[in-house]
């Protein structure tokens, strides 16, 4: 992951996005019913409390500890931090089985196109079809990682120039603009 990611507004957070794809995947996993870039400190708070981020650390460690060392200091990882605790060992253990513990694999294993990487994403615990779709956009966007096909599999996410979702945030800026699309877009939903 070559790249570096501007996502959440705090540099350490960034870092250690950009660094680790199973932190990527994490905060991505953490994307739902808070802000995105909340979400996307998630990993950072994880490596504070458990002196470092690690899938197989994540994914051997006992659930409940798991679950204890995410809500039990403040600020939480999560508006509903038990829940997204046990999601989060759930999809690191699925990951350290399926994948030997290379995030990356997921997206390099066997050359795969858009479509089998999308394929793969929504096999994920705590993965649905908007969220491995807006994966994908941020691999392909953001970090180079562009196999054939990954825009027509990311639908909508991965068309260039658009303000949808994370996979276009690169400063305050474009959050911003993202933020006012998904209002725009909800105000809509709501007629």
């Amino acid at each position: 992951m070559p790249n570096k990611l501007t996502l959440t507004g705090d540099a350490e957070a960034d870092r250690l996005l950009s660094s680790d794809p199973f932190a990527l995947l994490t905060g991505m996993l953490l994307d739902q019913q808070i802000p995105m870039e909340v979400a996307f400190i998630g990993p950072r708070k994880i490596a504070d409390r458990m002196d470092g981020f690690s899938i197989t650390k994540i994914a051997r460690t006992d659930l409940e500890e798991f679950v204890a060392l995410c809500v039990r200091q403040k600020p939480g990882i999560h508006r509903y931090g038990a829940s997204m605790a046990r999601r989060i060992h759930t999809l690191a253990r699925h990951v350290v089985d399926a994948y030997g513990g290379r995030t990356e694999a997921i997206w390099t294993e066997g050359d795969p196109d858009g479509k089998e990487v999308l394929k793969r994403l929504k096999a994920l615990p705590g993965y649905g079809e908007q969220k491995a779709k807006i994966f994908l956009a941020l691999l392909g966007k953001q970090l180079g990682v562009q196999p054939a096909g990954w825009r027509e599999a990311a639908g909508a996410y991965g068309e260039e120039g658009s303000r949808r979702s994370i996979a276009d945030v690169t400063d305050p800026d474009t959050l911003a603009e993202v933020r006012a699309f998904k209002k725009a877009d909800k105000a809509a939903a709501k007629k």
